[in-house]
């Protein structure tokens, strides 16, 4: 593994003023070392740590510079809160949609360093318009925000003459055994990710390049998420689900850059040539069963997961990161310890032909689901090199032999491709409309 890169900490201090005309706060002093560093997903400032893993102080509140090698918001630090966008292309004019990922890019650019949208901002303006920036972010500090954008498959249906260069991996995702997938949370054209340490700043930036989009797309499907459910560094503590067990022990970390290679990007001289850098992202909403799982004894629980729940260890082992060994007796009816249905056990690389993933999702509670429930669960989100080979044969397995499937149902599904980073005076997908 390679060690951790930080940039440095800048001295600017942030601007609380909410009459400046220019911008929301103070922007950060980015220097060059430190847009070089942070290009890959690192953020600008100390990693000051909390007890729990995640950012503390400075750290929570810093920028993530926006430019590099790689779409920010992959492997960088994974946040506490996300704000997720699936939408719909309205228009057929192709320059128009390249204009559109322009004005994106340079709304993001600002967004992402903690100024407002644009320079005139809320504020600045003619007062009797509409403000360009309509200011609920004044105040708040860039809070790791990072932007990222995906390009579905039906963006290369021929409207703007992209169908020769649609990618292999990008086709559909099959129908998984016991999918309950409602059509109104699948798909989209178009995604954008923004992921940030306060959930107003990320849906400040949400909200408004929907905004700067109308006329050209249309919101799809939307879906807010508290409380990461994987780490994404190895400075990060492992966290847990709603149903009160870790996830993502053996998640990649940014810190593996021979994971990254072989499982995340998609390399130069892999077909299509302009997502070189770029990677694939599966979206599932998982709805979790919650009422049910909350009446099964602890056992039970331990037996379908395949870990104890306190320490996150595998069954018959002491620590979270002890290799979980799938020999040991002690289960069911003289089986495994680690039944043959735990899900660890069919989730795992060793069960897959090494196949990994890197995962970044959010747990989420949206209300009740009309039958006195609540509508809760786990945005499933996980980037990688290949789904067709990667994702699809580990969920055919989960789907159909998973414990698990008592207690879960998915109900939304998207699969992106994600261009490579943004180079200074590019725009989002550049690579793919020129």
């Amino acid at each position: 593994m390679t060690g951790n890169e930080t940039a440095p900490n800048p001295s600017s201090e942030l601007s609380h003023s909410r009459d400046s005309r220019l911008s929301r706060r103070r922007l950060f002093g980015l220097t060059s070392a430190g847009v070089a560093l942070a290009g890959a997903g690192v953020a600008v400032g100390t990693a000051a740590r909390s007890p729990s893993g995640s950012p503390s102080g400075d750290a929570a509140t810093s920028a993530v510079a926006f430019h590099g090698e790689h779409q920010t918001g992959i492997i960088t630090p994974a946040q506490d809160r996300v704000h997720f966008v699936a939408l719909d292309v309205v228009t057929t004019d192709r320059t128009q949609v390249v204009d559109l990922l322009k004005t994106w890019t340079r709304a993001a650019e600002r967004m992402t360093a903690g100024a407002e949208m644009t320079g005139i901002g809320a504020l600045g303006g003619n007062p009797d318009a509409p403000p360009e920036d309509n200011g609920e972010a004044l105040g708040l500090p860039p809070s790791q925000l990072t932007l990222t954008l995906g390009l579905g498959g039906s963006l290369f249906d021929g409207r703007f003459g992209l169908a020769d260069r649609k990618p292999a991996a990008l086709a559909d995702l099959p129908h998984f055994q016991a999918d309950m997938l409602d059509p109104a949370r699948c798909g989209g054209d178009l995604c954008i990710q923004a992921c940030a340490n306060d959930p107003q700043v990320a849906v400040h930036a949400i909200r408004h390049l929907v905004r700067l989009g109308i006329g050209a797309t249309a919101v799809r499907w939307s879906q807010l998420g508290f409380g990461r459910t994987s780490s994404t560094s190895t400075s990060q503590a492992t966290p847990r689900n709603l149903f009160g067990f870790k996830d993502g022990t053996n998640n990649i970390k940014a810190e593996d850059s021979e994971a990254l290679r072989q499982f995340v990007w998609v390399p130069q001289g892999e077909e299509p040539g302009w997502l070189a850098g770029g990677s694939y992202l599966v979206v599932r909403r998982i709805s979790m069963r919650i009422e049910r799982w909350d009446r099964t004894s602890l056992n039970e629980q331990e037996a379908t997961i395949g870990r104890v729940k306190g320490s996150g260890a595998p069954l018959g082992k002491q620590g979270e990161f002890d290799v979980a060994d799938f020999t040991l007796p002690g289960g069911d009816k003289g089986g495994p310890l680690i039944g043959d249905d735990a899900h660890i056990r069919l989730a795992s690389a060793q069960a897959n032909g090494e196949i990994r993933f890197l995962r970044r999702g959010y747990n989420f509670v949206d209300g009740t689901n009309g039958n006195g429930h609540l509508d809760a669960g786990l945005f499933f989100l996980a980037y990688m090199r290949d789904p067709q080979r990667q994702y699809v044969p580990v969920q055919r397995v989960l789907s159909r032999s998973d414990r698990m499937r008592e207690y879960i149902d998915h109900t939304g599904s998207a699969l992106f491709a994600i261009p490579p980073g943004v180079r200074p005076g590019g725009f989002w997908a550049d690579t793919l409309f020129t």
